[in-house]
C-alpha cells in the first residue's frame, strides 16, 4: 500500500443518500474507506435548495469540522441557529446535537472527523430541527 490516496469525492465515492430514502433532497459520499484513512472520517455532502436533513446528530466522543464548499444555508447547533456560506468551518464539540439547513442555492459541505465506531456512533433523532 502506497503512503497516499487520490479519489473524486464526486466521481469515485459512491452516493449513500439513495440507500437511505433521502435523495434527491440529500447527496452524501463517506469517503473513509474509499480513501483507506484509518483515524479520521470525512464526507461530501449536498443538500438540495431549500432542503434541510432529516435529522440531527451527535457523538458522544467525537468532534467534527464541517467546511461549506458551495452554497449557503443555515446550521442549527443545539439551541443556537447561525447562518453559514462558502468556506464558513463550523467545528462542534462531542456530545452537541447538529443539522443543516440549504438556502436557494443549495450547501455542500466537507465533513471531517474520527473515524465511525462503536465508540462514535452517531445518535441519530429524526426530525429534530422542524418548524
Amino acid at each position: 500500500m502506497t503512503g497516499f490516496t487520490i479519489k473524486n469525492l464526486q466521481t469515485e465515492v459512491d452516493d449513500s443518500a439513495p440507500k437511505f430514502g433521502m435523495a434527491p433532497a440529500v447527496e452524501a459520499h463517506f469517503a473513509r474507506q474509499d480513501i483507506g484513512a484509518e483515524k479520521m472520517g470525512m464526507s461530501l455532502q449536498r443538500l438540495a435548495p431549500n432542503e434541510r436533513m432529516p435529522f440531527g446528530h451527535k457523538h458522544a466522543k467525537q468532534e467534527e469540522v464541517y467546511v461549506v464548499v458551495e452554497g449557503a444555508g443555515r446550521v442549527k447547533v443545539d439551541d443556537e441557529i447561525r447562518d453559514v456560506e462558502q468556506w464558513d468551518a463550523v467545528r462542534v464539540a462531542p456530545d452537541t446535537m447538529r443539522c443543516f439547513e440549504a438556502g436557494p442555492d443549495g450547501l455542500g459541505f466537507i465533513a471531517v472527523g474520527a473515524p465511525f465506531d462503536r465508540e462514535n456512533d452517531p445518535e441519530l433523532v429524526q426530525g429534530w430541527w422542524s418548524d
